[in-house]
């Protein structure tokens, strides 16, 4: 069952796999995945958009003892409070009471954009105590945000209590960036999947190709490099997939002699699109990626300043076309 604010997601063993990595940080991270999964204790994921947070979310859910039941994902983004607020409650009514035994998990997913109301109302959901130990027949918690939740609290636009209760674990994702090992084996790995899914030979790419995604910074994280992935199955020409992906910052970087023989119109796009993206990302930075906030202080709706953010690449829809936070 989906809704614009909750999602049922039923697990599928074959995605109990970790995504490749073998970067000393992915390392260390999976081992404490591993350790903690098949505990109660609450988790919470932190890490720029697109590092993975979706992905190992539910990898914790299929590897823990109640993997077998639902996994719900409550969108906090979404809609206002009071609306995430009653998708939670159903989700923690059905999750408690789970035919088949399981306690269930209940993700929230960017739990920073609750204000404090909402924050306090979820907070007076949640049972005493969320251990194994004290809560044996409860379900668990897994929370995800975008910002540190640290400086947060500090600033006092987030409930040290609720802190508390959902950071039992605090799993912090790296950007791409950080970890650049993993790129090649990331990108062998997705054309893979994509090929398979398409029916289509995996694509081979060059030396140059590679160097390209070696040096490229990958601001959309592990996201931006799977929807390339993507697109190269799909065109069957990584080429071309790469020049897209590359010809915005290109255009940028160029001084007046180099844009000769480019059309002014295409300049004059291409630098008011930058603009565009620099104001957005910079009112995103000062709001701590809360998106109402940053909306309100551009004087744009909330909806164009998602489509914006999708249409300027600051944070790439995930493969379904959902705004998930990962």
């Amino acid at each position: 069952m989906t809704t614009s604010l909750g999602t049922d997601l039923r697990p599928e063993p074959r995605n109990t796999g970790f995504v490749p990595g073998h970067s000393p940080a992915i390392n260390k991270l999976n081992a404490i995945v591993e350790e903690i999964a098949r505990t109660n204790i609450p988790v919470l994921l932190m890490g720029e958009s697109g590092t993975g947070k979706d992905v190992y979310g539910r990898v914790i859910h299929l590897l823990s003892r109640q993997g077998a039941a639902p996994l719900k994902k409550v969108n906090c983004r979404a809609a206002e409070p009071r609306e995430v607020l009653a998708v939670l409650k159903s989700s923690l009514a059905v999750s408690v009471g789970d035919s088949q035994g399981g306690r269930g998990t209940v993700f929230l997913d960017g739990i920073d954009e609750l204000d404090l109301e909402g924050q306090k109302s979820l907070l007076d959901l949640f049972p005493d105590g969320e251990t194994e130990e004290k809560n044996p027949g409860g379900f668990r918690i897994i929370s995800s945000t975008l910002c540190n939740l640290e400086k947060e609290v500090e600033s006092g636009r987030f409930r040290t209590e609720l802190y508390f209760r959902i950071n039992g674990v605090c799993l912090r994702l790296p950007p791409l960036r950080d970890r650049r090992e993993d790129i090649f084996p990331l990108m062998e790995h997705f054309l893979a999947k994509h090929a398979e899914e398409l029916g289509r030979q995996v694509p081979f790419l060059s030396d140059e190709e590679k160097e390209f995604l070696e040096t490229h910074d990958w601001p959309g994280n592990v996201r931006e490099l799977e929807n390339l992935a993507r697109r190269i199955v799909l065109l069957g020409d990584s080429r071309r997939a790469m020049d897209e992906l590359r010809e915005l910052p290109a255009l940028v970087r160029t001084d007046a002699k180099q844009l000769r023989g480019i059309p002014l119109k295409v300049a004059a796009r291409t630098a008011s699109r930058r603009a565009e993206r620099d104001l957005i990302a910079k009112a995103l930075e000062r709001t701590h990626w809360n998106r109402k906030r940053a909306a309100r202080e551009l004087q744009i709706s909330y909806k164009s300043l998602l489509y914006k953010i999708k249409q300027t690449g600051l944070e790439e829809a995930a493969g379904t076309g959902g705004k998930g936070r990962q």
